[in-house]
């Protein structure tokens, strides 16, 4: 994981100053893995969608980062200087990073065939750069849908081939999350031929979809993946379908180093804030270091 202090790190480093940890603090530093990643949440997982309280939520469950909504103009819109500002600081206050922008807006508008949506996702690589982001994901669920659809993936691709050079100027990178499979995700990302363009994939949609999901990561690789989904439906993560052993297996195996969103996997009866400490300590044993 990057940017983030290991327990040996910090017991070293005390060392090294000549400063000594107290029995209990060491006691409680090895009851704690090690993270190999940095972890994070969607805002509309953890019940604050495109508002500045998501920060501090996510700090109170023990999260590296928010991914923020991203949608058409209105309420706390990032386009905004003002909003930016309000959500860099409440960032900055909780120490809990903007880790991605996400584009679920495209669900209901789909990229493929509305302007609208165009001229959306073209204002937010402009808005990236703004607040030090550099992942947006963009959704084709609902009526975006495009799995089976050539023309449609084919418009896609058009209009991610106009998009892809202001990304790459701004340095951001474009992330289409779908129910394609690894096949057609990778026709996409071929046919556009940009670095601003890659896979996020959702671990979940996959496993719910009946792909071989640690094949379909192992195909993709490291370099075509830009952000991944730690999901599952209706349950904590590891209690319901999705293989997370085998799903870390591969991840491991590609050497991917970037951020573990968690999304959904909330239980029945009990409230969101309980479940996603109980989905974050589940990552952080999966994930720890041998």
């Amino acid at each position: 994981m990057k940017n983030v202090i290991s327990r040996r790190e910090l017991l070293g480093g005390a060392a090294a100053a000549g400063l000594s940890l107290s029995p209990m603090t060491r006691m409680l530093m090895a009851e704690e893995p090690e993270r190999m990643f940095k972890l994070g949440a969607c805002d509309w997982s953890i019940g604050k969608y495109r508002t500045a309280e998501a920060f501090e939520v996510a700090k109170a469950i023990g999260l590296d980062g928010v991914e923020v909504s991203f949608g058409r103009p209105g309420k706390n819109d990032l386009r905004d200087e003002a909003v930016r500002k309000q959500f860099q600081e409440a960032a900055k206050k909780s120490e809990v990073e903007i880790c991605s922008l996400a584009m679920g807006v495209l669900n209901g508008v789909p990229y493929a065939t509305s302007d609208e949506a165009e001229r959306w996702v073209e204002e937010c690589v402009e808005v990236m750069p703004k607040v030090g982001v550099k992942v947006v994901l963009m959704a084709f669920f609902a009526k975006g849908d495009i799995r089976g659809k050539r023309d449609l993936q084919d418009a896609v691709i058009k209009r991610l081939k106009k998009v892809a050079p202001k990304a790459e100027k701004a340095g951001v990178i474009l992330g289409v999350e779908s129910w394609l499979n690894a096949e057609d995700h990778l026709r996409i990302i071929g046919e556009v031929d940009s670095p601003a363009v890659k896979i996020y994939y959702d671990v979940a949609n996959m496993t719910y979809s009946e792909y071989d999901v640690p094949k379909e990561i192992r195909r993709i690789g490291r370099e075509r993946i830009c952000q991944i989904h730690m999901k599952e439906n209706g349950c904590l993560l590891g209690k319901g379908k999705v293989d997370f052993p085998a799903v870390r297996d591969a991840i491991n195996e590609i050497e991917y180093d970037g951020w573990l969103i968690i999304e959904g996997a909330v239980e029945p009866g009990r409230g969101i804030k309980d479940c996603y400490v109980d989905n974050r300590k589940y990552l952080e044993n999966l994930f720890a270091k041998k």
